[in-house]
C-alpha cells in the first residue's frame, strides 16, 4: 500500500476544483497541482473518473511516485436503494482502492435498513483480512447522513463484531437539518477523517463555501473532533492561480490544527 496516511495529514478532495473542470482536465492534472501546492495527499473521486482504466492507472503511478497519501471515494452506497447489501459495490471500491494505492476507501451506508444482520455479516467477512480501511461517511440524505441513522448503523455494526471508523463531513449535517457540533459530540470517538467545508444558506438551498467565509462554526467543530484525524479540503478552490489558492487553503487548515493543540 503506497498511499498511507499519517495522523494530521491534510489532503485535497479533487472535487474541490469543480466537477466540470475536473472532468475536463482529469484527476491526474489536479492531483499534480495539489501535490505542487504542498498537500499531503489526495482523495480520488469515482464519480469524476473520465476513463476508469487509464485514469486509475495514471493516478496509481502518481501516488506511488510522489508518496502522497490517498483516499478512494466511492459514490455508491454499501446498501442499495432497496435495502440490499451491495457486495459488488464494496468489492469494486476495495479493488479500485488497491489499484490506486489508496489506504482508505470512503463510502456511505446508502439504503441500509435496521435488521439486515446478514448484510452486515457479509461486510464483516469481506473486511476481515483487508488492508484497505473502510470509513463510513455522512452524506446529504436523512437515511444515510443523519445522527439517528448513523448511530443505529454503528450500533448494528458493533453488534456484528465489525469495528468501523467514520469520515465526518462537517458541512453535510446542514443538508439534513442537524447541528455539526452535536454530531461531533455523538461520533467523535469514531472519526478518523474530516471533510472540511464551510456552508452558506441561500434562499433555496445550502451551498459549500471556503471555510473563511462560512456561516458555520467550523473551528469549534474541528476542536470537538480528534486531533489525530486527517483532514481534507472539500470546499471550492477557485481563482486564476489554483496552486496559490490551494496553498492558502492548506495553510488555513494547518494553522487551525496548530491552534487547537
Amino acid at each position: 500500500m503506497t498511499g498511507r496516511i499519517a495522523a494530521g495529514n491534510v489532503l485535497v478532495s479533487l472535487t474541490a476544483y469543480g466537477a466540470d473542470e475536473v472532468r475536463r482536465h482529469g484527476q491526474v492534472w489536479f492531483a499534480r497541482l495539489a501535490h505542487s501546492a504542498g498537500a499531503d495527499g489526495i482523495e480520488i473521486r469515482s464519480e469524476l473518473l473520465r476513463d476508469d482504466a487509464a485514469e486509475l492507472d495514471a493516478l496509481a503511478a502518481l501516488v506511488a511516485g510522489s508518496g502522497m497519501a490517498c483516499v478512494y471515494s466511492c459514490a455508491q452506497g454499501m446498501w442499495d436503494a432497496s435495502g440490499c447489501f451491495d457486495a459488488a459495490a464494496v468489492r469494486d471500491g476495495l479493488a479500485r482502492a488497491h489499484r490506486t494505492g489508496a489506504a482508505v476507501l470512503k463510502m456511505s451506508i446508502g439504503g441500509w435498513r435496521l435488521g439486515d444482520v446478514a448484510g452486515m455479516n457479509v461486510l464483516r467477512d469481506m473486511l476481515a483480512n483487508e488492508s484497505v480501511t473502510l470509513l463510513v461517511e455522512n452524506d446529504q440524505t436523512r437515511s444515510a447522513g443523519s445522527v439517528p441513522a448513523l448511530a443505529s448503523f454503528f450500533r448494528a455494526a458493533d453488534a456484528a463484531g465489525l469495528s468501523l471508523g467514520m469520515t465526518f463531513d462537517m458541512g453535510n449535517w446542514h443538508w439534513v437539518g442537524e447541528c455539526p457540533l452535536q454530531a461531533a459530540q455523538a461520533f467523535a470517538s469514531r472519526v478518523r477523517y474530516v471533510h472540511c467545508k464551510g456552508v452558506l444558506r441561500r434562499p433555496d438551498r445550502w451551498v459549500a463555501v471556503p471555510l473563511d467565509v462560512s456561516a458555520a462554526p467550523w473551528r469549534a467543530v474541528l476542536r470537538a473532533l480528534p486531533a489525530a484525524a486527517f483532514r481534507a479540503i472539500e470546499f471550492p478552490l477557485m481563482g486564476a492561480d489554483l496552486e496559490h489558492a490551494t496553498r492558502q487553503a492548506l495553510g488555513l487548515l494547518r494553522q487551525a490544527e496548530q491552534s487547537d493543540e
